[in-house]
Formats: structure tokens, sequence, C-alpha cells
């Protein structure tokens, strides 16, 4: 396993981090993502550690707590050889003040992901999406506050805007408090999007790409072909995937690469499709779910070895995407704007 820096956190953290969206089930949505049981996901643990997997990640909000309960339960004992990282933001009860990143919310937040996932402080706090009703001055507080308490070591933002992203960053600087290290975004050769303002971001401010989204809900997998419907139980089957709409242009267009690479190098489609993330300017970790144990060591087979930049390049060209305003003015000047062009073309 490589081992990679993680923003200005100090933190070094697994190229591959294992998602445990998967665990559980008890929700109409996220049920769909999967049902790993307690026995099931310390089995998945186990095959993360042996293959030197050190970050976890969970969200609050993932079958309503019940993915840190199970992540928990299947870490017992091993807490001090790995890194946990969750979430928060969204809705959790039905009070007018259970969502957002109001203190109130925050600290309440904390404190039940620390008992759910039976441990006394976190890895990564990382805010699950923007809340424009809270003040960023008055969540950069709350954040710094976590940190000094120790309950929290490392925060960071997961869904924001490149404004967004650095209206928190520079309210953390004015005042001297704890900044975002780590930005958890979605990422793959369907949704190259970040490229535009989020990558250039990252590497301007220090700040650490966490990948989720890796197989654009398996779309990359190598389980979907041309003129063939969709696998069955699948996310997309199911309608749980997310992103905007592809086109079967964009869509087919990879695919074919993807199975093209995967035959010259011997790799799986999926572990091709990773690869290539994993070369990408910023990315500190991608995040990888699996249903199952052959999924998982599956995903885990994407490290240790690299594409050739000739392959690199050819899946660049196959997945690219315009750009929108103003990133394709900005390409016509790249003496004093190098950035996208320096990395992105």
């Amino acid at each position: 396993m490589e081992y990679r820096r993680l923003g200005s956190s100090g933190l070094k953290v697994s190229a591959l981090c294992f998602g445990t969206g998967t665990f559980g089930g008890n929700h109409p949505f996220f049920g769909k993502w999967g049902k790993t049981d307690v026995a099931e996901a310390k089995r998945l643990v186990d095959v993360c550690l042996e293959a030197g997997v050190n970050l976890f990640d969970t969200a609050d909000v993932y079958s309503s707590g019940q993915s840190e309960e199970i992540l928990g339960k299947a870490l017992k004992g091993r807490r001090d050889g790995v890194l946990i990282s969750t979430k928060a933001t969204f809705r959790q009860g039905d009070g007018p003040n259970n969502v957002g990143h109001s203190r109130h919310h925050l600290l309440a937040a904390v404190e039940g992901s620390l008992k759910r996932l039976g441990t006394d402080y976190l890895d990564l706090f990382i805010l699950h999406g923007f809340d424009a009703q809270t003040a960023a001055d008055d969540t950069a507080r709350t954040l710094d506050h976590l940190v000094e308490s120790g309950k929290v070591r490392a925060v960071g933002c997961s869904n924001y805007s490149g404004w967004h992203t650095m209206k928190a960053l520079a309210a953390a600087e004015r005042h001297g408090l704890a900044r975002f290290t780590v930005q958890q975004v979605h990422y793959s050769l369907l949704y190259r999007e970040l490229e535009w303002e989020l990558i250039p971001l990252a590497l301007d401010q220090d700040v650490g790409t966490m990948v989720w989204g890796p197989l654009a809900q398996g779309r990359l997998s190598g389980k979907y072909r041309r003129n063939q419907p969709l696998p069955a139980g699948s996310r997309v089957a199911q309608g749980a995937a997310e992103g905007s709409p592809v086109s079967d242009e964009l869509f087919y267009r990879v695919v074919d690469v993807l199975e093209e690479l995967a035959g010259e190098t011997g790799r799986s489609v999926s572990q091709v499709a990773l690869n290539w993330l994993l070369q990408r300017p910023s990315v500190s970790t991608v995040i990888v779910g699996a249903r199952t144990e052959v999924q998982l060591k599956d995903n885990l087979g994407a490290v240790g070895w690299n594409l050739s930049a000739a392959q690199v390049e050819k899946l660049d060209r196959a997945s690219e995407i315009p750009p929108v305003y103003p990133y394709w003015h900005q390409r016509n000047f790249g003496e004093r704007n190098p950035t996208p062009v320096k990395y992105f073309l």
C-alpha cells in the first residue's frame, strides 16, 4: 500500500480508503447501496487492514447512523492503528436545529458520532455539504473548538464549490483557527468538473483531496456494456446513483478505452479506472466501497502499479468534457493563468 500526505494535516493516509456507506441498510436510499451487517463488516475490515488500508470513511447520515455503529464494532480493539473520517451536515432528526453547521448541531453531531463509533476522538471531521444559513466565522469557531477539545484531530469539507471552500479557509485564517486540510469530492472519468476549480484550489491552498464516487456508482466497474440491460440489483438500476446525467456517447467512449487498457495491462476495468484517479494532482486517497469481499479485493488491486503516460493520456482524451465559462476563456491565456492548462489539457 502507498501512503500519501493529507494536505497540511501532517497525516499519512493509504492511497485507498474504505468507504462504509454500504454498512447497515435500514434506509430507503442507503439500503440500495448495500446492507452489510457486523459480521460481514469485520471481514471486510480485516481484508482492508491486511492490504494496508489505514483510513475508514463514514457519515452520520449513512443509514441514519447505522454505518457508524457497525464500523465502530468492526474496528473494536483496533482503533489505535487506524484513522476514522466521518461527516455531518444533513438532517438528523425532525427538530428545526437538527441540520446544518450551527454550533448546536455540529457539537451534537460529533457527540453522536463518537458514541456510535465507540471512540473518544475523530481523526477527520468533514462538513458533508455547504450551509448558507450559518456564518462562516461561526462555523470556523465551532470546528476550532472541536479540534482544541481533542474530540477532532483535523477538519475538512465535502461537496463545496470553490468559493465556498475559499470563504471557509479565509474565515479560519482571519481568526487564526483550524482550517480545512481536506476536501471530499465527487470525481471519476465520467465526472471531471472539479478539475476546473477544486483541484487548482487544493494545490494552491494545500488541501488534500479525498475522492468519492470513483467508479461513478458502478458504471466503471466493468459490468456495463453496450446494448445490454443494466445489471440487476445495481445502484443505477435501483435509482440510487448520484451525479448529473451522462451521455451514452461519453459513457461508452470511456468504457471502450477502459476495456482496451484492461486488456493491455492484465488488470480489471475498475482497477484501471481507479489507477487513473490515483495519478491525478492533489489526490491523497480514493474512497472505495464494496458489498462483497471479491469486489473489495478487486478494488484494492488498483495500487502497486501505474498506467503509462500514454495510457493516461488516452483516458484523458476519451473522458474530456468541454469546460464552462470562465474556464474555457482562461485556457486561452495560459501564460498568465497556467494551472488549468498545465494539468488538464
